[in-house]
């Protein structure tokens, strides 16, 4: 038995020169075609699936047909739980300790000082207990520039936790910055539980004794990389923190919807998130690749609140990108797998690059609903514009269903516009079509417009089904394989009859014999 099992996202080129003469306009739209009751379409899709019944159909098939596969529904995040923040100077190992209370490699981490920037939110639990983990970035004395954005983030997320974990490198002992960082928690007034770090064995701990001057309470020798010590640490902490946070509400019941902001680095994603926020949530400078871990952002938009996720700018050839760039680009992959959204951010000074396209195509194929946004449009004269638009109609014809917004990140400038073309786009996402409807849709333009014949052979459309939304999925079953062209002409009608603005569509075609008497 064939069986021809094609996932289609509407990515595809042109194969050859027959399968050209679908893409044409040549066919009144299929709205005007169809003039069905719904109880017609109803009994039509069912005769259709009645025959059906005459062929070859695997335990999947008679699965989908029947509605009974699940598909994953992502889980909200847990939000109003007591906030615990994690500072100290770079490199002591902070990354290192929320990888290990969360029991997983999450924040990124590498040997060297200044990897993690921006402060960083992560569900964790301990004892039966749940709390919000903020990572932050090294605190440091008088410094400028991207460091003073650094140890800026790390103050903010002290004043909105409920209590610290401050950690000390116990092999170098009390530094200068240490003691100021200590006059700034006692400013803050929040209870901190002191860890003194990198005491691998039990010959160091006289080590971690020192750190009593501190004047911070008893230093908890741990080691972050092996896991000595933590138990205690987590036991200390869960004493401090409150059971009910003081500063982090409760999520509205259903949870926001997820918006991932991805594309090249420098592209003004970060700077587009403190816009929506109204504040210096994330660090932003002219350096490329300042963002390094996926930040989560809670933000109010015409009286409805988002998750806006700021990812780290995705690279060219990934396989080639090492060290901390290399875990950020798998976690912007990650949190774009989680988002229901995907913000697509383009530089509109620039022209439009490779690895714009491979972002776009990212977005395509992991189904999520999509929105353009060209930012930095107060930088684009009117020269510019019309290059750009001839670009965009020239190298993403594939996405031509995704809404466009124009911006300024900068100046705020169209930023409100973003609300309605998000809504649009996840409306798309998540639109199902009654099984009637669809067959009587493909019966007339079938009838108008007939596979050609290969081989001597002409592909007959048996029954198609939509199996899931958020994206769309469809399921085609065929007397014989349905060429590319013919499945983008297609998708292409049903974008004109049933929308799918700014959603991806995927069909699969299932090619089936007749059953052998």
């Amino acid at each position: 038995m064939n069986d021809f099992d094609t996932q289609h996202g509407a990515t595809h080129t042109p194969v050859d020169g027959a399968a050209d003469a679908y893409t044409a306009d040549q066919a009144p739209a299929s709205s005007e075609m169809i003039d069905l009751t719904d109880d017609d379409a109803a009994a039509r899709a069912r005769v259709m699936r009645a025959n059906l019944d005459q062929f070859d159909l695997d335990d999947e098939d008679l699965a989908l047909l029947s509605g009974e596969v699940e598909f994953d529904d992502s889980g909200n995040v847990a939000a109003g739980l007591p906030v615990l923040a994690v500072v100290g100077r770079p490199n002591v190992g902070k990354s290192t300790l929320v990888n290990r209370i969360l029991g997983r490699r999450e924040a990124v981490v590498q040997d060297t000082p200044g990897v993690t920037r921006d402060r960083v939110s992560y569900p964790a639990e301990w004892a039966g207990r749940d709390f919000t983990l903020v990572d932050t970035g090294g605190w440091e004395i008088d410094v400028k520039g991207i460091d003073r954005s650094v140890a800026e983030q790390a103050e903010i997320a002290v004043d909105l936790a409920d209590a610290v974990l401050f950690v000390v490198d116990a092999t170098v002992g009390m530094t200068d910055t240490d003691e100021r960082i200590v006059s700034m928690l006692r400013r803050s007034g929040k209870p901190v539980v002191l860890a003194a770090n990198k005491v691998d064995s039990a010959m160091q701990e006289a080590e971690a004794a020192y750190l009593w001057s501190l004047g911070m309470g008893e230093p908890y020798a741990i080691s972050a990389l092996h896991g000595r010590g933590t138990g205690d640490l987590l036991d200390a902490v869960l004493a401090v923190l409150p059971t009910e946070s003081a500063v982090a509400s409760a999520l509205p019941e259903g949870g926001p919807r997820r918006v991932a902001l991805i594309g090249r680095p420098n592209v003004g994603k970060s700077s587009l998130l403190n816009a929506l926020a109204g504040a210096e949530r994330v660090v932003v400078n002219e350096l490329a690749g300042t963002t390094r871990d996926p930040v989560d952002e809670l933000i109010e938009l015409d009286g409805e609140k988002w998750w806006f996720v700021d990812t780290a700018g995705i690279r060219r050839k990934m396989h080639r990108t090492t060290g901390a760039d290399y875990y950020a680009s798998i976690r912007t992959q990650a949190a774009l797998e989680k988002a229901e959204l995907a913000l697509i951010l383009f530089d509109a000074s620039e022209s439009l690059t490779e690895q714009d396209i491979r972002v776009v195509q990212q977005a395509v194929d992991a189904g999520r609903a999509i929105v353009i946004v060209n930012n930095k449009w107060d930088m684009v004269d009117e020269e510019r514009q019309a290059q750009l638009r001839a670009e965009l109609e020239r190298e993403l014809v594939q996405v031509s269903w995704a809404p466009r917004i124009n911006l300024s990140a900068k100046t705020t400038w169209h930023i409100n516009r973003l609300t309605r073309a998000m809504e649009t786009a996840l409306d798309s996402w998540e639109t199902r079509i009654p099984t009637g409807r669809l067959n009587a849709f493909l019966g007339e333009l079938v009838a108008a417009h007939p596979h050609p014949l290969r081989g001597g052979k002409q592909p007959r459309i048996l029954f198609a089904t939509q199996v899931s939304n958020m994206p769309p999925r469809f399921v085609i079953f065929t007397t014989g394989f349905l060429d590319p062209g013919y499945r983008r002409f297609i998708e292409r009608r049903l974008r004109e009859d049933f929308g799918f603005e700014g959603s991806p569509i995927q069909i699969s075609v299932r090619v089936r014999e007749r059953r052998r008497r």
